[in-house]
């Protein structure tokens, strides 16, 4: 296995490849990189067979759409990343390869809802940002969760053995590599810690957010590059009321047409694999800026977003909040949950 991180800065990209079958991945690739990318895979003589991220990034714009179109690479991410433009979506457990290299995908939850890791050949692990050298990824953007970012640390990532490596997304003293004994033994955010404990530690960080936190986001998330559509701060996400799944059906159920379901994916998305709900309408996030008159008759009603897993919706609800829609809410785990759920359907 020939591996390399490729970056060299503080933010980190991984090159996972198989030299005699000349093929390659390449691991949370950044769009500052894409000419050191490209430059690597022809010297080597490999073919890119795909990009994932090991979760929606906010603080660097991602660079697997664009290294697809360069490269014809598969784009591959877990089933709850809100990305629209992916080609193969995975889950816990599931094994991919390059050439006869092994690399299984752990459902790493914490920082992000869609944080994986990537155990690779049974001997080294990339973490993203769940667990970094000396420290542990932030748990205070919409959807992060620090309760669940030890049980994906204690369950998954520490229960490998001691001698396995463990490769960051990020480090910010010069580190390249841990293990995970080394980890277990002096992490200080959570070695001896409590999961009660953990958290608290988690609440009181204060850290600042980073710089451009709602333009790196809002592409990441949906693939909008449009200076119209205004990202909203996180503060305007983390007010956004949530229905689950079935008190979204109960209230179709009890109030009809005065309820109305706004599905912000894109139309492929829409008439694909996880269906609609009856009577959605169709709204692209891409297209919210453009369509303000179509939807002003709708300002005194009832607004649900969806979307494939809530967070392109999320977004969307906070964004017509904004524009004096006042009645408007988000389905959590979106589509995903609906379908999980038995609920119905159309194409």
């Amino acid at each position: 296995m020939f591996f390399q991180e490729l970056n060299n800065t503080e933010c980190k990209s991984y090159l996972i490849a198989d030299l005699e079958a000349g093929e390659a991945a390449i691991i949370d690739p950044i769009d500052s990189k894409i000419d050191r990318y490209l430059a690597v895979l022809a010297y080597h003589q490999l073919k890119l067979k795909f990009v994932a991220d090991t979760h929606t990034h906010a603080d660097h714009r991602s660079a697997c759409t664009a290294m697809r179109r360069l490269t014809r690479c598969d784009v591959m991410m877990h089933e709850l990343s809100p990305q629209p433009s992916v080609d193969k979506r995975y889950t816990d457990g599931d094994e991919l390869s390059v050439g006869d290299i092994k690399i299984k995908v752990l459902h790493t939850p914490g920082h992000t809802p869609d944080s994986v890791s990537f155990y690779v050949n049974e001997d080294r692990i990339l973490t993203g940002d769940l667990i970094l050298i000396q420290g542990t990824g932030r748990s205070d953007f919409a959807g992060g969760d620090a309760g669940q970012q030890f049980d994906s640390i204690i369950n998954k990532v520490f229960s490998l053995p001691d001698e396995t490596l463990l490769f960051p997304g990020h480090d910010y003293r010069g580190n390249t590599e841990s293990t995970v004994g080394q980890e277990k033994l002096t992490n200080p955010r959570i070695s001896g810690k409590t999961r009660e404990q953990y958290i608290e530690v988690m609440e009181n960080l204060n850290l600042p957010l980073p710089e451009k936190i709602q333009e790196v986001l809002q592409i990441n998330q949906s693939e909008v590059d449009d200076e119209m559509l205004q990202f909203p701060m996180l503060a305007e996400l983390n007010q956004v009321l949530q229905m689950d799944p079935a008190s979204v059906k109960a209230r179709l159920e009890e109030v009809g047409n005065n309820s109305v379901i706004i599905d912000v994916r894109e139309e492929a998305e829409f008439v694909g694999e996880l269906g609609h709900i009856a009577g959605s309408c169709l709204v692209p996030m891409k297209s919210i800026a453009n369509s303000i008159e179509d939807l002003e008759s709708l300002k005194d009603k009832e607004i649900i977003l969806v979307c494939r897993s809530g967070a392109r919706s999320t977004t969307s609800a906070a964004i017509l909040k904004g524009l004096g829609f006042q009645d408007v809410k988000n389905m959590k785990g979106g589509m995903l949950q609906w379908n999980k759920s038995g609920f119905p359907i159309e194409r």
